[in-house]
């Protein structure tokens, strides 16, 4: 049993949470355990200097954190200067682009915010997961304002971390076990189980072929669950195919 009860393939609690921006194109907080992200989207009618006259969009994201997320105090987060803030932005641009046929958005570029407001493990598959939700409702924005011809949506994304350590595999970590486990990996899923990305390593002992299968299994199984709870919010106009 782990320190919040749960079960070793059991998510924690999520809680979705539209409309709570009022300006924005589309927005979510969503809610993993403890750990809180505002998700927002926003419409640009015009596209990097690089892309102009091509005829494509293009989706960006910036993700950060509020200086009092986490147990202590955080000094207050900019794209610009932080490593890890440019990282983890950058893998979510990354995760949301592979969602969307860029030719069919036409010379649109769309920003993908994600503010951690409470961090407690797992902010930037939450970040991913959430801001899948934003850029859909953006489009679908896009779409009824006839900015759009049609849905430029490829498939649903979804993230979640698992964990590997003496217990063995364990799915969705909080802060606690990801402070401590050996080995902690990042999984980027559309929902035919096709791999965006994967980040991971081993902090600890080196991990096998075999405990590699069963983290991808808990993966699979855990973002399965997320598109789910995702189409609770869009399946009205991008219902999840099974």
């Amino acid at each position: 049993m782990r320190t919040d009860g749960r079960k070793y393939d059991q998510l924690r609690p999520i809680q979705l949470t539209t409309d709570i921006i009022r300006y924005a194109e589309g927005c979510v907080q969503i809610e993993m355990g403890h750990t809180k992200v505002i998700c927002t989207a926003s419409v640009d009618t015009s596209v990097p200097k690089w892309m102009s006259g091509s005829g494509t969009g293009w989706i960006s994201a910036e993700y950060g954190m509020l200086p009092r997320s986490t147990h202590t105090r955080i000094k207050r987060e900019k794209a610009s200067n932080s490593g890890r803030t440019q990282e983890i932005s950058r893998l979510i641009g990354r995760s949301l682009r592979a969602a969307v046929d860029l030719s069919a958005l036409g010379e649109n570029q769309i920003y993908i915010d994600c503010d951690v407001v409470q961090a407690d493990g797992g902010t930037r598959t939450a970040a991913i997961t959430g801001g899948f939700i934003a850029l859909a409702l953006a489009l679908q924005f896009l779409k009824d304002q006839g900015e759009i011809k049609s849905l430029p949506l490829k498939n649903y994304v979804s993230a979640i971390s698992v964990g590997w350590g003496l217990s063995g595999a364990l799915l969705d970590l909080n802060y606690d076990e990801d402070s401590t486990i050996d080995t902690d990996m990042n999984f980027v899923l559309n929902q035919n189980n096709h791999f965006i990305e994967i980040q991971g390593t081993a902090e600890g002992d080196p991990f096998s072929g075999e405990a590699m299968q069963e983290m991808t299994r808990l993966a699979q199984k855990g973002c399965l669950e997320l598109f789910k709870a995702q189409e609770t919010i869009i399946g009205d106009f991008f219902p999840l195919e099974r």
